[in-house]
């Protein structure tokens, strides 16, 4: 487990909330993985169900694929991955490392005009992914098949001339030198921002996690993260590093607990890691018996929950963000040790990480003092793909702190308790995180407001019946142009923004409340919101058990009414539609096993075209139990 040295910090008093990891140790990366190819050619390297590839045909097919990008793509290029877990994925995020070029993970369905937006902005030379979901420019481009076991009509898309220059002219963003990868954030433009994280900062985070973990040969690590995710990247490394197998997590275990631990029994995953929204519902339910399961690393959102006496893997409560490479600090549960109750610390940073609780002026805090979280250190990002950004949030380090001469403003309040530790206390901004991804209201607001048919939209977030955040868009259309009906508009902003980012409810309104200083007054809204949502509740209680034929629909509008914070639905209502995300699909998928003991796959759930079928299916499934 990692430890903290509180090192005398030249011209600071004692008792400052200033901690640094210990010393961290450099790591390679892609050399790594060509060096366990080497020593342990025939060991697995990729398990996708049926699909076994050893270290040295993972290495033969990223040579093959790093083949058919030489000669156009060069160092520091961005190469965008618009793929989903696979062979391919695996295989082609090696090639661009091999080449030296920089890694762009984008998911396999980024949403066609934010897709669009990232390639417009950052002009990567080469977009790898289905031609059907790639932006025009790719999609009319040059194309090269990549061929993978498992995979088919992938290509490799290049939108631009031989000389570099963009088909419009423009010259493609490069990556400053040493860059690995890339990830986008939320920004509070409208646009993504993107992140560029060096490769020794990933190769001293990989380096401390398989530490951590014990990670090696003959541990099975689990591949689940969502591909744009930024702990993805330590994922994927970290098995490959490892000499350990990566095991592609099915589709199905992404939304409900109960597959996802039969899973990791299974497929015998020893090593893994969980963004919070799903880890929660885990710990929430009895932990099963006999799982491989060692470690697990939780993050990308506040634990409000320790693991229980019966958690018989450690779990590590991590947190950082993309801009410090994934992990900054870690809070480790042993097994079988008591935790306390309500949500664990953060705890202190990780080997190379300097971590400082600041004022509003960038000066340290004394311990027990809330302040701005802000990092130093090893972990630092190498900054945006834009000057302005980077000086914004990456600013100079406070006189005499030692082994850094820049820190990362945060955003992040948090408290150093006198031991070291750090606890987390939320945001001191607008920014939110939405099932473990950080999310700029503005960005939302922005995306709707491109929308011909939208005046202005005001977007902020409460806290969601089920834990974490909701986000809840209030849209003024413009008078012109006729009536205008809020699903639409929801369905139109999809394409824009992360499923993550997309308003579980929208609201129109004929203007805004606005505060002493001119602003939209967000508390207000809420406020006229909640007596909205008191007022349908009334009316749902009557209108609702109207609308539902079966004691099982009444049973199901209920309990989806408080998952999803609405009042007005009906048995006729897609969940999806409706607000439904990955994170209250597993949590409807435990209430309809605990009320009705009936126990149902995601992918079952999902493809129900409105709640009564999904009541319908629940009936059919009960023993014994007749519908109505």
């Amino acid at each position: 487990m990692t430890t903290i040295q509180d090192r005398p910090l030249p011209g600071l008093l004692p008792g400052l909330s200033i901690a640094y990891g210990r010393p961290h140790r450099d790591g390679a990366v892609l050399d790594l993985f060509t060096s366990w190819a080497r020593r342990t050619p025939d060991a697995p390297a990729l398990i996708d169900g049926a699909l076994t590839l050893s270290y040295a045909e993972l290495d033969r097919l990223a040579d093959e694929i790093a083949g058919q990008l030489a000669g156009r793509v060069r160092p520091g290029d961005l190469v965008g991955l618009c793929l989903d877990h696979s062979a391919a994925l695996v295989a082609a995020t090696l090639a661009v490392a091999r080449i030296g070029a920089v890694h762009l993970p984008l998911g396999p369905r980024p949403g066609e005009r934010r897709l669009r937006a990232v390639a417009e902005q950052l002009r990567p030379v080469c977009l790898i992914g289905d031609p059907a979901l790639l932006p025009p420019a790719h999609r009319d481009g040059r194309h090269h098949p990549v061929t993978a076991p498992g995979a088919t009509g992938i290509v490799a898309a290049f939108a631009e001339a031989a000389d570099g220059a963009g088909t419009d002219g423009a010259e493609a963003v490069r990556a400053p030198r040493g860059t690995q990868y890339t990830v986008l954030t939320s920004g509070s433009t409208g646009l993504p921002k993107a992140v560029a994280v060096g490769q020794t900062a990933l190769g001293a985070l990989l380096t401390w996690y398989r530490e951590l973990t014990g990670l090696g040969p003959g541990d099975r690590h689990s591949l689940l993260i969502g591909v744009s995710f930024d702990p993805h990247l330590m994922e994927l490394w970290a098995g490959l590093t490892s000499g350990a197998a990566l095991c592609v997590a099915p589709e199905a275990v992404r939304w409900d607990p109960a597959a996802l631990t039969d899973w990791w029994r299974t497929a015998g995953i020893t090593v893994g890691v969980l963004p919070t929204p799903l880890a929660e519902p885990v710990l929430d339910r009895p932990w099963p018996a006999d799982l491989p399961l060692r470690h697990l690393t939780v993050g990308g959102d506040r634990l409000r929950r320790t693991p229980g006496p019966d958690v018989t893997a450690t779990v590590h409560n991590a947190y950082g963000p993309a801009e410090a490479t994934v992990t900054t600090t870690v809070h480790s549960m042993a097994p079988g040790a008591e935790h306390g109750a309500g949500a664990p610390p953060i705890g202190r940073p990780v080997p190379g990480a300097i971590v400082l609780v600041a004022d509003e002026n960038g000066r340290p805090l004394p311990r027990g003092e809330a302040g701005e979280l802000r990092i130093g250190g090893q972990g630092l990002a190498i900054g945006y793909l834009d000057a302005e950004l980077t000086a914004e949030r990456f600013v100079s380090a406070p006189d005499d702190l030692d082994g850094t001469d820049r820190v990362y403003r945060t955003g992040d309040r948090v408290l150093m308790r006198a031991d070291g530790v750090l606890e987390f206390l939320g945001r001191l901004d607008d920014q939110v995180k939405v099932s473990g991804v950080r999310i700029e209201p503005a960005e939302v607001e922005a995306a709707l407001e491109r929308d011909p048919r939208v005046r202005r939209a005001a977007v902020v977030a409460r806290p969601a019946p089920v834990g974490g955040v909701q986000l809840l868009a209030f849209a003024q259309p413009v008078t012109e142009g006729g009536p205008v009906d809020g699903a639409e508009l929801l369905a139109a902003v999809r394409p824009w923004l992360p499923e993550q980012a997309v308003p579980s409810v929208l609201r129109l309104v004929d203007g805004f409340p606005l505060d002493a200083n001119g602003k939209i007054d967000r508390a207000a809204l809420l406020k006229a919101e909640e007596a909205e949502a008191q007022q349908g509740a009334e009316r749902a209680a009557g209108a609702g058990a109207e609308g539902a034929a079966t004691p099982t629909e009444r049973t199901l509008l209920r309990i989806c009414t408080g998952l999803l914070g609405r009042t007005d639905l009906d048995p006729a209502d897609n969940f999806l539609d409706a607000g439904g995300t990955s994170v209250t699909a597993a949590r409807l998928l435990a209430a309809l096993e605990e009320e009705f003991g009936v126990r149902l796959k995601a992918p079952v759930l999902l493809r129900q075209p409105d709640l009564r079928a999904v009541a319908r299916l629940v009936d059919e499934r009960r023993p014994g139990a007749a519908a109505g």
